[in-house]
């Protein structure tokens, strides 16, 4: 018996009968009525699968069932087939525009009925097929944004904004989905100063933005511990280069801001050219690509070099990905770097917003064309932030007393090549009451652990870098000791007493040199712009400064 059951909805008696002994033969359930409104009411009893309908009929005519029947099915595809005696084309075309899918004139051939039922039979079969395939789309398309935001909740967790709420940047990230395949990250450094990182990653969405969290977590990780910007490109592009698959890579541009200097230095890798602007005279350098994107060389061929530029309070960095360059209008045309430029020029001669000015004008210039690419671009002034201290990471209100030791020996290998002070650093920036003092700690350290390895166990003479051509010769006699170096060592030892309130920090750092006059220095009080062991400068930071032995042992005392 054929599963398809047909409705059957004549006023003529004759009509009927033939209809249903016809579909009956064939193997189909048929249910019957006399007039449109029990036609109406037996579809909402057994929901029929096909329905045959006569255009005239008393109470409700076939159109007005038909019309009725297909509001009633809904979204559920249920063929109506007029079987009417009217031939004019006006009637037959309003049995199509009240919802009929196909009109039989009568009397009507019956191998033509039966062809016009299995047609539609199958139509019908088909449509359940792709309505179920439609539905588990639908249903697994909602789970997969429901995962996705769940992941992109921890995913900004990982990648957070740092200090982008600095008084001195704006950005703007416009993704093309969800996930944004654009990674703009900035970090105060321990010593004052700003790391910035503007990427790119190949693709969009979720897959282009999985790379981003390694990258977060190694340019956060290192930034507060002290590492230079060279140092943690080549940790991102290692990392990178070991986890990404063929042809997936990160387009990036970095920069190191020294606020108190004044200096700033830039690396470019793949991404449109960045601008430094400056107040009423508009661009004034173009920072260009010189390197390949990160992640397709492994270290040995990577290069980690800067342009380096004097960067004031009047002037400006802007970076942005491609997506800007390659947005389109509607007749397909790009916005460009001319248009760019220009933008970027007039707004620092009429001191507006460079931003704001930017979104307006690729508002403009898109219309209502859909976005094609992550949208990404940021403007950093060299201004030093006004908020910076409220940038630092605040102290947990649940402080809990500590005391401990740690002490560090470097043997002559380590002090070869071997950068010691963001390890040294990491545990104190555990201790809540010190990390407002993170860059008051990092420089006493920087101070301490040069005089140890330079005039300690180098031996080198402070005197030698009192000058310009002096400064030169000190590093290059620097480098050349170190190669020779075989047997020396620096220890650090730091004593940590934190309370509630209160705290004491030591550090001892003893090297295994001759030591020197520390007594002459101090009754001396030789000038410390270039030389003098920064004496000056440590007694200025710490509390408390000792010197012991010959000189080659000091003791420093931080107090809050």
């Amino acid at each position: 018996m054929n599963s398809t059951r047909i409705l059957i909805a004549d006023d003529s008696k004759t009509e009927r009968l033939i209809l249903q002994s016809l579909l009956k033969q064939q193997g189909y359930p048929v249910y019957v009525a006399r007039d449109g409104r029990e036609a109406i009411e037996i579809f909402k009893e057994v929901n029929p699968d096909i329905v045959l309908l006569d255009a005239i009929m008393p109470n409700v005519d076939g159109f007005d069932a038909a019309i009725a029947i297909k509001k009633l099915a809904g979204d559920d595809f249920v063929p109506i087939i007029f079987v009417t005696s009217l031939t004019d084309v006006e009637s037959l075309a309003r049995c199509l525009e009240v919802g009929g899918d196909d009109f039989l004139t009568k009397p009507f051939n019956q191998i033509i009925l039966k062809a016009k039922i299995e047609a539609f039979a199958r139509m019908k079969k088909l449509y359940k097929i792709s309505q179920q395939q439609k539905n588990e789309i639908t249903s697994f398309n909602e789970e997969l944004i429901r995962e996705q935001k769940l992941a992109r909740k921890i995913f900004d967790n990982i990648a957070h904004k740092g200090c982008l709420q600095a008084s001195n940047i704006e950005y703007n990230l416009s993704p093309l989905s969800i996930f944004n395949g654009d990674i703009l990250l900035a970090a105060e450094k321990p010593i004052g100063g700003m790391h910035i990182f503007l990427g790119d990653f190949t693709g969009h969405g979720l897959p282009a933005a999985i790379g981003a969290m390694p990258v977060s977590e190694i340019f956060y990780g290192m930034t507060i511990k002290g590492f230079a910007l060279e140092e943690i490109l080549k940790e991102i592009n290692s990392r990178l280069n070991s986890i990404l698959p063929t042809g997936v890579f990160c387009c990036a541009i970095a920069a190191d801001i020294d606020f108190d200097m004044q200096h700033c230095k830039v690396w470019n890798g793949g991404l449109p050219d960045g601008f430094v602007v400056e107040r009423d005279k508009g661009i004034v350098e173009r920072l260009s690509s010189v390197h390949l994107p990160l992640g397709l060389q492994n270290n040995t061929k990577f290069s980690t070099e800067t342009s380096q530029f004097p960067f004031n309070a009047d002037m400006c960095l802007f970076f942005a990905t491609d997506g800007i360059i390659e947005a389109e209008n509607l007749s397909k045309d790009m916005y460009g770097s001319l248009r760019l430029e220009q933008v970027l020029n007039e707004s620092v001669v009429e001191r507006e917003s460079i931003v704001k000015n930017i979104n307006q004008s690729l508002l403009e210039f898109t219309g209502n064309e859909a976005q094609s690419d992550d949208i990404s671009f940021v403007k950093i002034s060299g201004k030093t932030p006004d908020n910076s201290e409220q940038l630092q990471e605040t102290a947990s209100s649940q402080i809990k007393p500590l005391k401990w030791t740690i002490e560090y020996c470097l043997a002559a290998e380590s002090l070869k090549g071997f950068d010691p002070l963001p390890l040294i650093v990491q545990p104190l920036m555990e201790v809540n009451a010190l990390r407002i003092m993170r860059s008051k700690i990092f420089t006493i350290l920087s101070e301490l652990y040069a005089n140890a390895l330079d005039h300690g166990v180098l031996g080198l003479e402070s005197i030698n870098k009192s000058d310009a051509k002096s400064f030169k010769h000190y590093y290059l006699e620097k480098e050349y000791r170190l190669k020779k170096l075989k047997s020396a060592e620096i220890k650090v030892k730091i004593h940590l007493e934190s309370y509630i309130d209160t705290g004491v920090l030591k550090i001892i750092v003893k090297d295994s040199g001759e030591g020197f006059n520390f007594k002459e220095l101090f009754i001396q009080g030789k000038n410390e712009n270039y030389h003098g062991r920064g004496v000056l400068l440590l007694r200025e930071l710490c509390n408390e400064i000792c010197y012991k032995g010959e000189g080659n042992e000091v003791e420093i005392t931080i107090l809050w």
